[in-house]
């Protein structure tokens, strides 16, 4: 539940304590399974090359509460270059300190990873300006339950954590001294335009050492953010021996390596050291070095953090962490997950661990971002909910924000209202967002998405839906200023539509603004979603942003042939004229920010349009050749998928696991008649050969959860058709499932006669009633209610009834 800033302090504390005593609310099944026993936090850290985190899901596995400000865990170096450890963890890394702000699941530049401690054995030969002097290898690979992370150094060190929303609490055991650098964050390898860099900070230690508090500012990362300030207070259960605080110059790591940067720190006997004017963004570096007794084998902290003052981290730190007991922190933090969250969909079939451990875990990762900070706004006051690290709409609009609408409707809301609340003071809504700052948009306008999915399904919760209309309008119709990116000079990146100026003009988006195509499509997703609400709220203007939402049939080139298909989505010039080099088998300069299409082939982009699948079958050829043209996006070796096909070194196919835009490929089966099996078989394809889970479980990054919660829907059965109050239907992983869905009402589902080789469905009842459609709509299960499957291990043609709408089946020849 997002909370209110005038409760927010005496609700945390009052929910740490209830949790604590009782450990059954929420849920019927949560007093007899702990749901948290499946979750596997390592699974999604490591990727194709085992021991590290190459092509791996980037997940965090420290400890953290859902959508937790505070993800405390480990930082590791890199001994792969090419590696950006995004949530801070590498399997093969030395750990450089302990953390307590991350993300989990992304790429781009690394943000976070600052507010550290470092334990260290010895000082001998440490320099605290430079981490290669103190860094520590592991003895083995660490150990991490859901609210407990483990990590044993071979000097010795072993250090215990967990979390609550806003506070951490860390176990030494054998260190004798601890480093608080304030310049530590998580770096960027080889610099770049989404490099991270400390720019200011200030400690004040008390007078006899146990306890220190300040701030530190920081700038750059994945938002390529100006600044953010993150503010602590920390404390000893133990009086330290001797303190210093220290001093150094500002350093940039990616400049020349001259010899006045290398110089050594500055120790003093001052209790406070600051890098200047909070105002002043390179100032010195700043931290502090404990020394505890010989005879002292155990050393503790607590850490509160927040984003507005001090005085809140302290109070955030005593009232969240009122004792010293670690195990009470971890047991307060697996009840609060088993009932606020794992609780939420139970499975009473608990024989198939593996199943369940990746199902639980993926439940585990959509539920860590974006982060809860309401009540601490640094830039505007507000009653509204805040989040930040929207990491990003792109990723999780397509099936995430859907699963969180049924499952946990508050938070849904929640997400909306914040979001709705950045538009009002920043004239924006974010598409991705870190350190409060708007940034990176990857396509088009994905909150636009969001709020029409929510709308249509009948989202309240507080949401204004009148000022929501009004920001989703201010994406279809205000340019945004070109940003001028280094990684994408022709349109801004931070926030809007950047090539908004051609979509207006001419209808589409030509090859003068970056990924053309994949940006064309979203953008006709972004106007339809405008449609959707403007049917209620204003539906003079309905029709005008249904036409627009029509403008991807200009780029079909109905005549261009690949692979022995006809007709694709190819680059449109503002003359008219077409590329005669184009190939929608590549997207050419890697399918980043300056190519046709985003992380993602022009082949698959021909599938996202979910909204009006009756003209892209027309287009293709009918349902059969449709049918064929899905086939052969599942052919091995046909075409060159982004990346490694979802990283995990099998084979290459046009369909790609590990990015978002394929999501929704195997499902269309179910648009066309008799097909649904075909869709069952797919996904079952997908996650068996993708899917696992071990440490390298994920076919690419979790982006916030959406690659699990991908996963998630299959084995529910069932999936969003986003922007419309429209399941398709699958086929269910387990026999009996129970949903929390609205005001925590049970939705059933039930496969008879499932096992390994008997998927297919027979026969469904949806609320008692005999079904022959592939879809289901949100008014079927919103108040819950039951599905009920039969299974058979071959194919039946049960899906006799229309197929899945096209509500934006738009007809103009304009366009022809």
């Amino acid at each position: 539940m997002a909370l209110r800033s005038s409760t927010f302090l005496a609700a945390l504390s009052l929910i740490n304590t209830a949790v604590a005593q009782n450990s059954s609310s929420g849920g019927t099944s949560s007093a007899s399974t702990d749901w948290s026993q499946y979750v596997q936090p390592f699974l999604g850290t490591e990727g194709t090359v085992p021991g590290t985190s190459f092509n791996g899901g980037n997940c965090f596995p420290g400890a953290v509460l859902p959508f937790g400000s505070v993800k405390l865990g480990p930082d590791t170096t890199s001994f792969n270059t090419s590696i950006g450890q995004n949530a801070g963890y590498t399997p093969d890394g030395n750990i450089t300190g302990f953390s307590m702000t991350h993300v989990s699941g992304t790429g781009g530049g690394p943000i976070y990873g600052v507010v550290s401690q470092m334990p260290l054995v010895s000082l001998n030969g440490v320099n605290v300006l430079d981490n290669l002097t103190y860094m520590e290898p592991r003895m083995g690979n660490d150990s991490a339950s859901v609210g407990y992370y483990k990590s044993t150094f071979q000097n010795g060190i072993t250090t215990e954590l967990s979390a609550t929303s806003n506070a951490g609490i860390l176990q030494y055991t054998n260190a004798s001294h601890m480093l608080v650098d304030l310049s530590h964050y998580l770096p960027s390898n080889g610099g770049g335009y989404q490099s991270q860099f400390y720019a200011n900070g200030k400690i004040t230690v008390s007078s006899d050492g146990k306890q220190y508090q300040g701030w530190g500012i920081y700038k750059g990362a994945f938002s390529e953010i100006p600044a953010y300030q993150v503010y602590y207070c920390a404390e000893f259960d133990t009086t330290p021996e001797s303190w210093q605080t220290f001093s150094g110059l500002y350093t940039d790591p990616y400049w020349p390596n001259t010899p006045y940067l290398r110089s050594g720190p500055i120790f003093g006997n001052s209790s406070t050291a600051d890098g200047g004017p909070e105002s002043y963004l390179f100032g010195d570096r700043v931290g502090a070095i404990f020394s505890f007794a010989s005879d002292v084998t155990m050393i503790k902290s607590k850490i509160g953090i927040s984003w507005k003052s001090t005085d809140m981290a302290c109070q955030f730190k005593d009232q969240e962490i009122p004792g010293w007991d670690l195990q009470e922190v971890v047991q307060a933090a697996k009840n609060t997950w088993n009932n606020d969250i794992l609780s939420t969909i139970t499975i009473s079939d608990l024989s198939n661990v593996t199943r369940l451990e990746m199902f639980y875990t993926g439940l585990y990762h959509t539920t860590l971002m974006p982060t809860d900070k309401s009540g601490q706004n640094p830039h505007w006051q507000t009653d509204e909910p805040t989040y930040d690290d929207y990491y990003t709409f792109w990723d999780t609009f397509r099936c995430t924000n859907s699963l969180l609408l049924l499952i946990l409707p508050e938070r849904a809301a929640g997400i909306i209202r914040s979001a709705i609340d950045i538009w009002r003071h920043e004239v924006f809504m974010p598409d991705g967002r870190s350190g409060f700052y708007n940034g990176q948009v990857q396509g088009g306008s994905n909150a636009d998405n969001v709020l029409a999915d929510a709308y249509v399904k009948g989202l309240d919760y507080g949401i204004n839906w009148d000022d929501g209309y009004q920001a989703m309008l201010t994406d279809a119709e205000l340019t945004p200023y070109n940003t001028q990116d280094a990684g994408d000079p022709t349109s801004s990146v931070k926030e809007g539509r950047g090539a908004l100026p051609d979509w207006l003009n001419l209808g589409w988006i030509s090859p003068d603004y970056s990924r053309s195509i994949s940006r064309t499509v979203e953008y006709a997703l972004n106007d339809f979603s405008v449609a959707q609400v403007a049917a209620g709220l204003d539906p003079e203007n309905q029709q005008k942003y249904l036409n627009r939402s029509a403008n991807w049939q200009y780029l079909w080139q109905h005549n261009l042939t690949s692979y022995n298909f006809t007709g694709f989505l190819a680059p449109l010039f503002r003359n008219g004229s077409r590329d005669p080099g184009y190939q929608p088998g590549v997207c050419g300069e890697g399918c980043e920010a300056t190519s046709y299409t985003y992380e993602a082939l022009p082949w698959e982009y021909s599938w996202t349009v979910p909204f009006d699948m009756q003209t892209l079958i027309d287009f293709i050829g009918g349902a059969n050749t449709t049918e064929a043209r899905l086939d052969a996006m599942f052919i091995p070796g046909l075409g060159s998928a982004v990346g490694v096909n979802g990283g995990n070194g099998i084979g290459t196919t046009l369909y790609n696991p590990g990015n978002e835009p394929s999501f929704s490929t195997p499902l269309l089966y179910n648009y066309l008649p008799q097909r649904q099996w075909k869709a069952v078989m797919r996904t079952r394809q997908i996650v068996n050969r993708y899917y696992n889970n071990g440490r390298s479980g994920l076919p690419g990054n979790s982006d916030s959860g959406a690659i699990d919660s991908w996963m998630m829907w299959q084995m529910l059965g069932l999936y969003p058709v986003v922007t419309q109050p429209v399941y398709l239907i699958g086929s269910p992983w387990f026999s009996n499932i129970s949903m929390h869905v609205g005001n925590e009402t049970p939705l059933r589902i039930s496969a008879e006669n499932l096992s390994d080789d008997s998927y297919y469905v027979q026969s469904l009842k949806v609320n008692g009633q005999q079904w022959n459609q592939s879809w289901i709509s949100h008014d079927d299960i919103k108040n819950g209610g039951t599905l009920e499957f039969v299974l058979g291990s071959e194919p039946a043609r049960w899906d006799t009834g229309a197929v899945p709408p096209s509500p934006g089946h738009v007809v103009t020849n304009e366009i022809f």
